[in-house]
């Protein structure tokens, strides 16, 4: 690699990262793709087993958890889905155990994952991991907004873009 080339290289990976860096706190990245999710879209549960609770209306899926919702599919070894007071919706999802969230060509893994069906929200925890193609983010915490496709990294926030072969 010639030496112009190098410094090339060093300014556009310096000006990527630049706004990353700049940002100690966060970054903001796009998540799915841009898509965006419907999340009045029908909820379906894969799982083992289920336990349910009608007294504090809550659901316990453990065993192979898997949520698709629209294109959106979310995978857990266990989740407990939290109804609205009178049962005959779902107000949120609290997933653990290492959960990963697929939404188009992107995906994240993390320790844990609560998602606010109402809001929209998806707060995913613990040594979070985000792949974009060959390029792959870290931060200890990522705020999914799915109405806009879009996700708020923070916690020591790391960056790795891979260069394709032969450029």
């Amino acid at each position: 690699m010639t030496r112009p080339f190098r410094a090339a290289i060093f300014c556009l990976l310096f000006q990527t990262l630049m706004p990353l860096a700049a940002s100690a706190q966060g970054a903001n990245v796009s998540f799915g793709g841009g898509l965006q999710q419907d999340t009045s879209a029908p909820v379906e549960v894969t799982a083992d087993n289920l336990a349910v609770n009608q007294k504090d209306g809550t659901a316990l899926y453990t065993g192979n958890v898997v949520i698709v919702q629209g294109d959106m599919r979310l995978a857990a070894p266990r989740v407990l889905v939290i109804f609205s007071e009178d049962q005959n919706k779902i107000q949120r999802m609290e997933a653990t155990g290492g959960v990963v969230l697929v939404s188009g060509e992107e995906a994240a893994e993390a320790e844990r994952a609560d998602y606010n069906i109402e809001d929209g929200l998806v707060v995913m925890s613990g040594d979070v991991l985000l792949t974009q193609g060959q390029s792959a983010l870290t931060s200890e915490r990522m705020v999914v907004n799915l109405d806009t496709g879009t996700a708020q990294m923070t916690g020591r926030v790391k960056t790795v873009i891979r260069q394709e072969e032969g450029q």
